[in-house]
């Protein structure tokens, strides 16, 4: 059941969400990694065997689980601070940079009671514990800081082997593996790090794409309005003033006037609705090809056959909007990859059918639900049409809305339009 809930509640995640988790999950996972591995090498039989105090082992089991407690909680502060998303308090990273010394040092007192021929472990647990003191400081200091870290860390441990009796080669090859150690830490979480940023870039930046889309809509239809409505009532007022002053004068004509503010007020209404109604009507054509725009903006894959610039305006609007519809549709539910829109036209219908992937159960919508999908039907029986949509049970969405053609006889010119 709480593998249920897991899932569940992954796939309900945006693609960059799941990044994110996937991101902060890995670095957690090297962190805890370690810290096992440092744990398991504290407690092997030369250690067990050799004459190192059980105080001294306990000590080094709970330092490095202290470094693993404090150091996941400072992998995500330092992960948002990396991503602009605030700071990391000093404090935090220097208990953890206290906690990998005292662990270091016990490790190295192991080793010294062990003799670093027995115990050649040594050497892997020296590169182990410092990964949970490395992972989250290299994301909250710049690079040079942290290649100077990583320098000394990597000559204190093998300096320390040394004084812990270690031979030469033993130091070297300590040298050698911390160092190296340390550079895969600090270029793999940097880079995971700056990937991240990368999408979090992206993904603001189609918020901005979106939300300049709609306030340019809205700037477009506002200025329709005014294109509109700014003469007409620039004239009713002029036509009121002088209707009030002519009746104050006690002169017929102000009749005359109101009147004529009258028919431009009703005139400004039926402008008005030619707005609106020209603002709500659909181009199948130009919807096609906004939705397989917006659609690849989202980073989901479209193609589209067919563009319908031979059927009717009345067809055209209806299919225009069921295409915005289905896109709207495949934006909003599930995490799809790709999106097929398919215009298929016979001689007495049309038939517009939309499949995309990615659908999961909790997010499919069902095909009587949603008032999206309510109004789509509304247009598409005031011209004959019908629409069926929803799941396909393997992951998919399919919609389809068909819409009879007019005969011939219906939609040839009347005698008036021939003239």
């Amino acid at each position: 059941m709480w593998v249920r809930t897991q899932v569940r509640s992954w796939q309900r995640r945006e693609g960059f969400d799941k990044i994110d988790l996937y991101t902060r999950g890995t670095m957690h996972s090297m962190v805890w990694g370690m810290v096992v591995c440092v744990a398991l090498l504290s407690v092997t039989r030369p250690v067990r065997h050799s004459d190192a105090p059980t105080a001294l082992i306990a000590v080094t089991v709970l330092t490095v689980i202290a470094q693993g407690v404090c150091s996941v909680p400072l992998v995500s502060r330092a992960l948002d601070a990396y991503l602009g998303r605030g700071g990391v308090e000093r404090r935090p990273i220097a208990l953890a940079a206290v906690l990998f010394i005292v662990n270091a040092a016990s490790l190295l007192a192991l080793g010294g009671y062990t003799g670093t021929e027995m115990y050649p472990e040594l050497q892997v647990a020296l590169g182990a514990v410092a990964w949970p003191f490395l992972t989250p400081f290299v994301l909250a200091v710049p690079v040079w800081a942290s290649s100077a870290c990583i320098a000394v860390v990597t000559a204190g441990l093998s300096g320390g082997a040394l004084l812990a009796g270690a031979t030469g080669s033993f130091a070297l090859t300590t040298l050698v593996g911390v160092g190296f150690g340390g550079l895969l830490i600090s270029s793999t979480v940097r880079l995971s790090a700056w990937t991240l940023g990368i999408m979090q870039k992206l993904r603001d930046a189609q918020d901005v794409e979106t939300r300049l889309a709609v306030a340019e809509e809205r700037l477009r239809f506002g200025r329709d309005m005014h294109d509109v409505l700014g003469r007409n009532l620039a004239v009713i007022a002029l036509k009121s003033e002088l209707a009030v002053e002519l009746a104050q004068r006690g002169k017929p004509a102000a009749t005359d006037q109101m009147v004529e503010v009258q028919r431009i007020a009703r005139a400004s209404q039926q402008e008005v609705r030619d707005v609106v109604r020209g603002y709500r009507e659909a181009d199948l054509r130009t919807e096609l090809l906004g939705a397989q725009g917006v659609l690849r903006a989202a980073g989901i894959e479209c193609a589209v056959h067919g563009d319908g610039g031979q059927l009717p305006s009345p067809v055209q609007s209806a299919l225009g909007w069921a295409v915005r519809e289905a896109a709207t549709n495949v934006l909003r539910h599930g995490d799809p990859q790709r999106c097929d829109i398919r215009l298929e036209t016979a001689r007495d219908g049309v038939r517009l059918v939309v499949e995309n992937d990615g659908v999961t159960p909790d997010k499919a919508v069902v095909s009587g639900g949603g008032s999206g999908l309510h109004g789509l039907r509304e247009r598409l029986a005031a011209v004959g049409g019908s629409l069926e949509a929803g799941p396909t049970g393997d992951g998919r969405f399919h919609l389809t809305a068909a819409v009879p053609l007019p005969s011939p006889r219906n939609t040839a010119p009347s005698p008036l339009e021939k003239r």
